[in-house]
């Protein structure tokens, strides 16, 4: 049985908190015991750091006790993806090649986050260096989907999607180079956003593609999901990417949609499997119902900006790894050393070619949102594939919609829009201007209370079907 505070989004959490209804040692408990009846099934989290989650959740009652408060997250636990440094804890990468490494301090999000009175619970499954897909021949066996565990919860944010859709955490930290937050965003039936690039510090974060890589929260909530990412924006003199002027995205979540321009990424959506593009029309009904102005928008085709993307992860994800693949590609996963090895024949010349198109395509999308407030479409193109199932994982797991927005460095977040016939939620993605997180929140915040799903919660452990 899951305790009644697990079921809480991270805001009621902080409410209670702050008010004394709830003590930071009490939530801190439910959500251990959580991941400790969920854990062996989901295989959600890698580490979990008990001692020192229980110790801060004392230090933080302490502080509550004289009258004092941390900070908006006061109490509240957030689990981590193990590629970003936690000190003291490993960060493994779910890979033989770091199982060991321990961190010495933590990654500049992780310190912001303590610095707003977060308990850091512990560290969360993901694919092998956040690349390849599911895989069972890694140190830790894949995550599962809560709402199905037979299927996958996608990635490479995987057990980070898998323990906030399951109640083993309010909130989590993913990252995104090709969609990783936004993925398991929609898999898991939870908001994942991908910020502006750099509006998040990477300091201690784990590279997979410096030019595309961003670090982003993952939450029940669109207004959870604005008050993690208000905890982490913040400067870094140590991430030469690190933005000196990232916006707070809370401010406008209680303004409606009325009058908004909201463009529709329709070249995106076309390709999408039918109960996938469904949905999001739905959802663009829904915005329309609301007075949002809806506007076509002319792209270049979605596959020129997954060829674009694939060759730029190529060659920096290999030029990350180049040397343990010469000594010690055999320890790698076959997924991971596969997608890595691929970057060995991206020469000098293509890659430059894929950064100069990448501009164009940046150029393109800024130009088709030029008088839009924001744009909407599809995530994912299909549901995800069962766990086991390595030839429906290949056909379907990279194709997506999301990669474009890692290119343009543009800020998206994942939200909820219904669920298939089989079960697995759906969802679509909003797409703002640079460091106008507040206005993707507040559509995403809009379209939730319109249609919301966060009362919506997959069955508990030992009522869940394999099938």
């Amino acid at each position: 049985m899951i305790d009644p505070a697990c079921r809480l989004s991270l805001t009621d959490l902080a409410r209670r908190l702050d008010e004394g209804a709830l003590s930071a040692t009490q939530v801190t408990e439910a959500f251990l015991q959580s991941i400790d009846a969920q854990n062996d099934r989901l295989h959600a989290f890698i580490s979990v750091d008990a001692e020192n989650a229980r110790r801060r959740a004392d230090e933080l009652d302490a502080m509550h006790a004289r009258g004092a408060r941390a900070g908006a997250l006061h109490g509240v636990p957030v689990a981590v993806k193990d590629i970003i440094d936690v000190e003291g804890m490993a960060t493994t990468g779910n890979s033989r090649i770091t199982i060991t490494e321990k961190a010495a301090e933590d990654a500049h999000v992780v310190a912001r986050l303590r610095a707003a009175g977060a308990v850091i619970i512990g560290k969360t499954m993901l694919h092998e260096f956040a690349t390849g897909g599911p895989s069972h021949d890694l140190p830790w066996p894949p995550a599962r989907n809560p709402w199905n565990p037979a299927h996958h919860p996608a990635g490479s944010s995987s057990g980070s999607g898998a323990a906030v859709a399951a109640s083993m955490s309010p909130a989590a930290l993913g990252t995104d180079t090709a969609g990783s937050t936004r993925h398991p965003g929609t898999a898991c039936g939870i908001v994942g956003m991908k910020p502006t690039y750099g509006a998040i510090s990477r300091h201690g974060v784990f590279p997979l593609a410096f030019s595309l890589d961003h670090v982003g929260p993952m939450t029940r909530t669109v207004a959870d999901n604005a008050a993690l990412f208000d905890a982490c924006i913040g400067h870094d003199p140590r991430d030469p990417t690190s933005l000196r002027d990232a916006r707070p995205a809370s401010p406008d979540l209680g303004k409606s949609v009325k009058g908004l321009r909201i463009g529709v990424l329709e070249e995106f959506n076309a390709h999408a499997e039918d109960e996938v593009r469904q949905s999001v029309e739905q959802a663009l009904d829904t915005l329309r119902e609301m007075g949002a102005e809806l506007v076509a928008m002319d792209l270049p085709p979605l596959q020129t900006f997954t060829d674009c993307g694939r060759l730029i992860i190529q060659a920096e994800s290999y030029a990350v790894h180049k040397s343990w693949m010469r000594s010690r590609a055999h320890e790698y996963g076959w997924r991971a050393r596969t997608k890595i090895l691929s970057g060995a024949f991206v020469d000098a010349g293509t890659y430059i070619q894929a950064q100069q198109l990448r501009r164009s395509l940046t150029q393109a999308f800024d130009q088709a949102m030029r008088g839009l407030d924001a744009a909407v479409g599809v995530s994912s193109l299909h549901l995800p594939a069962r766990v086991d199932d390595d030839d429906a994982i290949d056909a379907t797991y990279d194709r997506q919609a999301r990669t474009p927005f890692n290119l343009t460095g543009s800020p998206a977040i994942a939200v909820p829009t219904g669920f298939a016939a089989c079960g697995l939620p759906l969802g679509m993605q909003v797409v703002g201007h640079h460091r106008d997180e507040a206005m993707i929140c507040r559509i995403g915040h809009q379209f939730e209370m319109a249609r919301p799903w966060a009362h919506l919660f997959p069955p508990v452990a030992d009522e869940r079907a394999d099938g």
